[in-house]
């Protein structure tokens, strides 16, 4: 429990910058009681800050530049005050907690955060709830659920509440209404939104009931404005003055109450000013994509384009605005970018007539549009904008990248594709927005190599177990897998990277996520990966930074030697670690070599067993067809009749290595035995057990070499495995 606890809007603090206070000056204004009891030794108590919308903070925030402040008595701005709460200078057994959005959860330098913690939306299921519980019509709430469903980008969206909210009113008046064509895409779903709204404020308004609405085409313009300017500097909350210079009466703003909503704080008594916002961000940005349309198609004015280029075709507005939402770092423009695309269609202009001086829309730009999306997508953008691209060519009804994997994957051909870049983020693209939820995510249904990793790593990241045992993953994959593992949230609970060459250096890549406080790995299989005392000397430092998550650990068929042994198995004796499974069975140093070369045993001939038309020589490793019998002595395993010798060790090949091909069993063995003993070899007809049957053939050599054999085996299995 806290003995106190301050509530600071950053909406509020917004309106103080310009202002001088103490510290304790400050909290007295947001806490009336500290003030009347007099409170000023606050490192006595349980202090609790709570910061609210960081996203909205007008402060500069610089925790480089701002002076050091740990006097409480000191008067200073309250930029400097909020920095120096932040890291740790004033009140430092104090504790903070800050809310954000996402995009501006960076304005906090990491080193000041300890824990993180996600409120995330929706998932399938309570979408689902969520319109059976607002509608008691059930079967109203079956049509919306069901046609919500036939929309991918519709049913993802729904993970906002607020989107739940906007689909419940926007379908349901068009379902009781039965008028035209439901909404499939964003652009179509934001559009009838403010249609409906424009009507239902015709009707509160001006007393009257219209089919089509009538547009107050200044007030429109007005909020996109605001919308726009505001969104482009990353603001969502607006004061009065803000207003004023978008060119909104503050009267006229409260008419739409249901797009923009006035919120006025008054708990603590602080400031009389109101405060202005959308209802939710996701109506700014297609409100300020509606406002930059209007004004090209009105206007012919490019606010994409701050040089005002020559060329105002309409292509080049919509490939200025590519680019600026794919130069943003914090992603404030790719929900507008959809939005303004989507309002290039006719289909959606139609609906905007009574703002719109004439319609555009051609068969010409929409092509030369779809084309330059795509080019971009092979340019390899971030995954976050990769998919955002594919977002936008759903928005222009365009499929052809997605339907061209999806044909792959029906197919059953894709892991033996030669996949474009445009074609892996396609990939990405479907995976991420598949119906089925990603819970095990098997990296050789999609590609057998490291490349396929680093491409499909979003996914991987999305994933609750990841599976991408002997997919050849090196360092270079461990770096990427890095970022899944610190990643806030991190998903990842299961990781296999088993059969695979990390070493050394790739576990300890591995073991800085691990060991990284987002880490929420619970099983992690590392069998035959070449690792030593000192990969484990790794692992066993993460697993006391972050103690708190993994439970299994198999490192078997590798080599860890006593002194890593030792180092891992603390971790099962440490009360304060959830180690609970640790396998190091079957170490040593023969485990070692790296790929097949581990399999790979000298070959030695049975002398108990050779025909004694057979010479051994050379430590019983070579062997000669020869015109005379050998002088050996009668042993009751010795072939007679055939001029055959068994192994003295046996090849043994491993159930484990063969039933992993893709061919059968049978046929692989076959086509290794062929491959092994082409015509100028000894053929061989089995290979099992001890059993080495040499038949000698018509054009064959006199010689056969075990260790030369032992190689070709190796090769040939390489090619199996792969």
């Amino acid at each position: 429990m806290y003995n106190l606890y301050f509530s600071f809007p950053f909406r509020e603090m917004n309106l103080m910058k310009e202002d001088k206070h103490t510290l304790i000056d400050l909290l007295n204004r947001f806490l009336v009681e500290t003030k009347e009891s007099k409170i000023s030794n606050y490192d006595k108590y349980k202090v609790l800050f709570i910061f609210d919308g960081l996203d909205e903070c007008r402060l500069p925030l610089d925790f480089q530049k701002n002076k050091i402040c740990c006097d409480v008595t000191e008067s200073t701005s309250v930029d400097v005050l909020l920095t120096n709460l932040i890291k740790g200078n004033l009140l430092p057994s104090a504790l903070l907690w800050i809310t954000t959005r996402p995009a501006a959860a960076n304005r906090i330098p990491s080193w000041c955060v300890d824990q993180v913690t996600e409120v995330r939306g929706f998932n399938d299921p309570q979408k689902e709830e969520y319109f059976r519980k607002r509608f008691s019509d059930e079967d109203l709430a079956n049509r919306i659920i069901s046609h919500i469903k036939t929309s991918r980008s519709l049913h993802l969206m729904c993970h906002i509440p607020v989107f739940c909210w906007i689909s419940a009113i926007v379908l349901e008046h068009m379902l009781e209404h039965k008028r035209e064509e439901m909404p499939k895409t964003l652009t179509e779903m934001y559009t009838h939104l403010v249609v409906f709204h424009t009507k239902q404020k015709n009707e509160k308004y001006l007393g009257k009931e219209e089919t089509s609405p009538h547009w107050n085409k200044e007030s429109i313009l007005s909020l996109g404005k605001l919308a726009f300017q505001k969104l482009v500097k990353g603001n969502l909350i607006f004061y009065e003055e803000d207003l004023k210079v978008a060119g909104i009466d503050v009267n006229e703003a409260s008419v739409y109450s249901g797009l923009c909503t006035q919120l006025f704080k008054e708990e603590c008594g602080l400031y009389q000013e109101k405060v202005y916002c959308f209802v939710h961000l996701s109506i700014q940005e297609f409100l300020a994509a509606v406002y930059v349309f209007l004004s090209f198609i009105n206007n012919n004015e490019n606010l994409m384009d701050e040089l005002q280029a020559k060329d105002k075709s309409e292509v080049t507005v919509y490939k200025s605005a590519v680019d600026k939402a794919l130069q943003s770092e914090t992603g404030n423009l790719d929900l507008f970018l959809r939005f303004l695309l989507g309002l290039s269609l006719e289909s959606n202009q139609k609906h905007l007539r009574g703002l719109l001086t004439k319609t555009r829309s051609s068969s010409q730009s929409h092509e030369e549009t779809v084309k330059y999306i795509k080019e971009k997508i092979r340019e390899n953008p971030s995954p976050e904008k990769s998919i955002n691209l594919f977002h936008c060519l759903n928005e222009l009804n365009d499929h052809s990248l997605v339907e061209e994997i999806q044909s792959y994957l029906r197919s059953g051909s894709l892991s033996e594709a030669k996949l474009s870049p445009a074609q892996w983020s396609a990939l990405v693209f479907v995976l991420l927005t598949s119906e089925k939820e990603l819970d095990v995510f098997d990296l050789k249904k999609y590609s057998r190599s490291e490349e396929g990793l680093l491409r499909l790593l979003p996914v991987v990241k999305a994933s609750r177990a990841a599976l991408l045992s002997g997919c050849g993953v090196t360092e270079k994959g461990c770096a990427s897998l890095v970022s899944a593992l610190k990643s806030n949230p991190s998903h990842l609970r299961e990781l296999d990277l088993s059969n695979n060459d990390l070493k050394d250096s790739g576990v300890e890549l591995l073991s800085a996520g691990l060991g990284n406080p987002h880490c929420k790995l619970e099983t992690l299989r590392l069998s035959r990966c070449l690792v030593t005392e000192e990969g484990c000397a790794s692992l066993a430092s993460a697993l006391r930074s972050n103690p708190s998550h993994l439970r299994e650990l198999d490192l078997s068929y590798n080599h860890p030697g006593d002194s890593g042994v030792r180092l891992l198995s603390a971790g099962l004796e440490d009360p304060h670690c959830r180690l609970e499974k640790l396998n190091v069975e079957h170490g040593g140093e023969y485990t070692m070599k790296p790929g097949l070369r581990k399999y790979v045993c000298d070959l030695t001939l049975d002398p108990n067993t050779v025909n004694r038309r057979l010479s051994l020589s050379e430590e019983n490793r070579k062997l000669t067809l020869r015109s005379e019998e050998q002088p050996y002595p009668d042993h009751p395993e010795r072939f007679e009749n055939y001029e055959q010798v068994e192994l003295a060790e046996g090849v043994k090949l491993q159930a484990n290595i063969i039933t992993r091909q893709s061919k059968e069993p049978s046929k692989c063995i076959s086509e290794l035995m062929t491959a092994l003993f082409p015509r100028e070899v000894v053929a061989v007809s089995s290979l099992t057990g001890k059993n080495w049957n040499a038949f000698r053939d018509q054009e064959a050599k006199k010689q056969l070499c075990p260790t030369k054999v032992s190689a070709i085996c190796s090769k040939l299995l390489s090619h199996f495995l792969l």
